[in-house]
């Protein structure tokens, strides 16, 4: 039933960004509005597919090492997105099966695909809260039915902070999401740039916003830092995705791409 009501929820006659990006990283949950715009912002910056590919491969990187260097055994990844190949749950608990992952959005479409997450080991544990990244009081009360927030948890940040674009609210949003989380806790984040592309992607993001999907505001990579205030940064620090600690086997991974990210650990 609940999955019937996210259905009636879902629009398909304008373009939207969980759809396009699993277009632009060959997934099939998407619709022809969605491929129109995604390939509309790829004629102008042809790049944007190796942004959303190094985007996620530094989200598996970096789940990958929380589970296996950090220690961590709780995940809160907010801005799920729709599920494709390596998912937190999928990458942590390859390491630990007994890790815990809780998936946060407020998308409907993002909520009939839900089942496809909510997979896990007998040992750990998947859930998914439907609640709003601006809400995160809201966010951390569901996710206290699964994980225990006296523990260290990993946040995780992965190509949506850009949706809220003004700088001191997202700032604040992950504060927020940080404070009362204990020492040990970690911050995965990764969001989009134009210091690589410049122009060539800066016209295509304003193109894309202007129409009809939820907009989303490129940050200098200075400004992308300022969400790690208060935290550690795991080496090699804030860098092009593709450059955190990249691994022998991605050998089509691309170079420094507009996608910026880092690890931080809380003191």
């Amino acid at each position: 039933m609940a999955d019937d009501a996210a259905k009636d929820r879902i629009d398909t006659s304008v373009p939207h960004s969980a759809r396009i990006w699993n277009y632009w990283l060959g997934g099939k949950d998407n619709h022809p509005v969605d491929r129109a715009a995604g390939d509309q912002y790829r004629e102008t910056f042809p790049g944007v597919v190796d942004v959303a590919r190094a985007s996620r491969l530094f989200l598996t990187r970096s789940v990958r090492y929380l589970a296996a260097e950090a220690g961590m055994r709780q995940f809160l990844d907010v801005g799920t997105g729709l599920p494709t190949v390596d998912n937190t749950h999928e990458v942590a608990q390859r390491v630990a099966p007994d890790a815990r992952i809780v998936y946060v959005d407020n998308d409907p479409l993002v909520l009939v695909h839900a089942r496809a997450l909510l997979t896990s080991t007998p040992d750990g544990t998947t859930d998914y809260v439907e609640a709003d990244l601006h809400d995160p009081g809201r966010i951390l009360d569901a996710a206290a039915k699964t994980l225990d927030l006296d523990r260290p948890v990993a946040l995780v940040l992965s190509g949506i902070m850009g949706h809220v674009p003004d700088g001191d609210e997202a700032r604040s949003i992950v504060r927020a999401l940080m404070d009362p989380l204990p020492s040990g806790s970690h911050l995965s984040l990764n969001d989009g740039t134009s210091v690589i592309a410049g122009e060539a992607v800066e016209d295509a993001q304003n193109d894309y916003n202007e129409g009809g999907s939820v907009p989303y505001r490129l940050r200098s990579p200075e400004e992308i830092g300022r969400f790690f205030e208060g935290l550690v940064l795991v080496e090699p620090g804030l860098v092009s995705c593709p450059h955190w600690r990249p691994e022998s086997t991605a050998l089509d991974e691309p170079d420094a791409v507009d996608a910026f990210g880092a690890v931080g650990r809380k003191p």
